[in-house]
């Protein structure tokens, strides 16, 4: 098969198309023929050696079809879907013609959209599910406040949001970039200068939830953003991996504000947090009926990969990207 892999730890130029032996499915796993595959940060940060040594093959997640189930419940041909389960991290991901998945992160989908729409929602709006409802608990009526919105991951949050009846104050460092999040829904957008609770405490909303995606080095306004009793889930780094300095609970924990980690690299598919939660069908309906705007912003081939994540880390896209498989 034909496969992209990370030839040395370092920048985009470092992926190469090469073949690989066919990879055969073990017990519990499902052979996918992938069709196309979503591009997400964690990629280049794998990439780059950020995270350690990783996999040869990157890419965390997938659409296309069953090649083969040895449990045969999913028949050779099934529309699918695949996210994680250590693909591009502990085992050979997404980035080739065919890849191996644990079944617990395999789900069908029976929409009628083609490739790249299918890869473009799985990773994002599986994160975005679990963080905005699982970890914030959010309800109809809420306001959460989307912090890095702008990214794929914080548009799927903004749409997911909205589409419940849950408020939205959205994010972005660039002015430019807020009609974009005005069409997606938000009710506002605050330019984000590091010091978001003076702009929420000099204006007229009240957060009751925060959705961070830009990480430690804005941890500290996170919690200082929402109200008393308020929530702060953690779901990014686009600010950075450095830790946060001298982070004492006492004086920089909001009495009664609770703060939460979503790591879905780690859990999703776990028993705990079942891939069968996230409603990815009737996401999949609403991005067809156009009620949804989750389709991708740019689609690469194959072959184009380095241009990808070159576009990928100069910050670019303002969506989500994917690759086709031809």
């Amino acid at each position: 098969m034909k496969a992209i892999v990370i030839s040395a730890y370092g920048a985009p130029e470092a992926l190469h198309i090469t073949e690989l032996p066919d990879p055969v499915p073990a017990p519990g796993e499902v052979l996918i023929r992938v069709k196309a595959f979503g591009l997400n940060h964690a990629e280049a940060y794998m990439r780059a050696g950020a995270w350690g040594e990783v996999a040869a093959v990157p890419g965390i997640e997938c659409a296309g079809w069953v090649e083969s189930d040895p449990s045969g419940q999913l028949a050779p041909g099934t529309r699918v879907v695949a996210i994680l389960g250590g693909m591009g991290r502990t085992r050979n991901g997404s980035y080739a013609e065919l890849v191996t998945v644990p079944a617990t992160n395999v789900v069908t989908v029976n929409s009628p959209l083609e490739w790249p729409e299918l890869a473009a929602v799985p990773e994002v709006y599986a994160t975005a599910w679990h963080g905005l409802f699982g970890n914030l608990g959010l309800r109809n009526g809420e306001r959460v406040l989307v912090r890095g919105a702008t990214s794929s991951l914080g548009q799927a949050a903004v749409n997911l949001a909205v589409d419940h009846g849950v408020n939205v104050l959205a994010t972005t460092r660039n002015p430019a970039h807020a009609p974009l999040l005005k069409e997606l829904g938000a009710e506002d957008v605050l330019i984000d200068d590091g010091d978001l609770a003076a702009q929420v405490r000099s204006g007229a909303h009240t957060v009751d939830a925060v959705f961070d995606l830009v990480g430690n080095n804005v941890l500290r306004d996170s919690l200082a953003t929402v109200r008393p009793r308020g929530r702060v889930c953690q779901l990014g780094f686009l600010g950075g991996f450095e830790p946060v300095r001298d982070f004492n609970p006492i004086a920089d924990l909001p009495t009664g504000v609770q703060l939460s980690f979503f790591g879905s690299a780690f859990v999703l598919g776990s028993p705990e947090f079942p891939l069968t939660d996230v409603p990815l069908d009737a996401i999949y309906a609403k991005v067809e009926s156009g009620a949804m705007s989750a389709r991708p912003v740019r689609v690469f081939r194959f072959h184009e990969i380095v241009e990808a994540h070159r576009v990928m880390e100069a910050g670019e896209a303002l969506g989500k990207m994917v690759v086709i498989v031809d």
